[in-house]
């Protein structure tokens, strides 16, 4: 049978056989290197006492000896007698004392001696018979003469291990399992999708982290959430308007058939496919893309080439640069913050440049269009966000163009932001925080 303990149990359990391993250790230690010794040197003592005093008694004149009795008691706390005790009880269980007192006597004896023990009032004595001149003297002294008690030392210290054991377990239990509560509840409100408080990055170094980590998860999935929400409603709010101009034209179409009305149906299913590539292209990313080295005066030299194409006048400003990258996610990223420049710079010329700085590669798009609103550059970079409340395609496109750029910027560890000109118009900047390789030969 297997028991599904808590973690306060298990704590409690570990602590417990730690604590008990510690005390049958430290007992052994003590007895072994400590008590033993001492009991071996005073019971050495006591036995050559009661063996003189044995031999005393029996070599003094029969008149003396009463008085060497009374002088034995008050002066060594033993009492002697001729005859053995009545009530004498020998057992084979005694302390480390006793058993070392039976060895000294029999070795200065020469014969095996046991103690007896005799119930005398409040206290139990104990007893030895020393045989001498041919004859057994009995010898005995109170049981308290005999100072310690190793058994019911340990077993006194092993009680206040568990106890002190089963403290320290509710201790550690409720400064460990509390932030593990919290985990675990604030871990269920995010399993069903809402979000949940945020969880104090506080305590122990690993739990502080743990909840670091869980935070930001929180924030992730929160901005996940968001962000599906928000793709799919101005998804379905920018089909709406090419989906009601198509029904006008198939109307038109059937009360009238003209060329015109076929090609705007063209354009409309043509703008549904942009805005549906643009949304399948932010939720799929380009994840997985190993990076390579890359030729960035290349590169930015064909984006610029193909915005010529299109009659914008750009130029480019680089150094023969190599750095490493994923070549599909760089030139996504560069082309639509080229295109976005395009479509608000109008025929104001733009600039591609790129330049060192602290071991990355900074790369910047540089317009000198009407820029962006102070409050409007972080915002630009949600699904559907646009500066033109307009919201047409023309002047405005699908208001994803940044939010792909934000997108795989975050996939590859790259930085992102926009910044107004002095002067006018806009720069936005890209930080690929990559080796930079030696510079190309023309």
């Amino acid at each position: 049978m297997s028991w599904n303990l808590t973690l306060r149990q298990q704590n409690a359990l570990r602590l417990a056989l730690v604590f008990v391993l510690f005390e049958v250790l430290t007992t052994l230690a003590v007895v072994f290197l400590l008590m033993q010794p001492l009991a071996r040197r005073a019971t050495s003592d006591l036995a050559g006492l009661m063996v003189l005093a044995a031999q005393t008694w029996a070599e003094l004149p029969p008149e003396t000896r009463p008085a060497f009795e009374r002088e034995l008691t008050a002066s060594h706390g033993l009492t002697l007698a001729a005859a053995p005790p009545p009530g004498a009880v020998w057992t084979a269980w005694h302390g480390i004392y006793v058993r070392e007192l039976e060895a000294q006597l029999t070795q200065r004896t020469g014969a095996p001696l046991d103690l007896a023990s005799v119930a005398a009032g409040a206290e139990p004595w104990l007893w030895a018979g020393v045989p001498t001149a041919g004859r057994t003297l009995w010898l005995g002294f109170a049981r308290s003469r005999v100072g310690p008690q190793p058994l019911a030392a340990a077993l006194l210290t092993l009680s206040a291990a568990l106890l002190l054991a089963g403290l320290a377990a509710w201790w550690l239990g409720h400064s460990t399992v509390a932030p593990l509560k919290r985990f675990d509840a604030a871990a269920a409100v995010l399993g069903r999708g809402a979000t949940p408080e945020l969880l104090p990055e506080t305590g122990p170094r690993e739990l502080a982290c743990l909840a670091r980590r869980f935070n930001q998860l929180a924030r992730q999935v929160h901005d996940l959430l968001e962000a599906r929400t928000t793709l799919l409603a101005g998804l379905s709010h920018d089909l709406r308007t090419p989906l009601a101009r198509m029904r006008l034209a198939l109307a038109m179409l059937q009360r009238r058939p003209d060329p015109t009305w076929i090609e705007r149906l063209e354009t409309d299913v043509e703008e549904m496919n942009r805005l549906v590539g643009d949304v399948l292209e932010l939720a799929r990313g380009l994840d997985g893309e190993a990076a390579v080295p890359v030729d960035l005066t290349a590169m930015l030299e064909a984006l610029a080439g193909r915005a010529w194409e299109a009659g914008a006048e750009v130029t480019v400003q680089c150094p023969d640069l190599c750095l490493s990258a994923p070549p599909a996610a760089l030139r996504r990223v560069l082309g639509n913050l080229l295109a976005n420049a395009q479509r608000y710079a109008g025929a104001a010329p733009i600039e591609l440049r790129a330049q060192l700085s602290d071991g990355a590669c900074l790369i910047g798009i540089i317009d000198q269009g009407p820029g962006i609103p102070e409050d409007q550059l972080e915002a630009v970079f949600r699904p559907f966000h646009r500066v033109d409340a307009s919201r047409s395609p023309v002047t405005g496109g699908t208001g994803l163009g940044l939010a792909i750029v934000r997108q795989l910027a975050q996939a590859n560890g790259w930085q992102v932001w926009l910044e107004n000109r002095r002067g006018g118009g806009l720069a936005a900047w890209v930080r690929v925080p990559t080796p930079i390789g030696e510079p190309m030969a023309q």
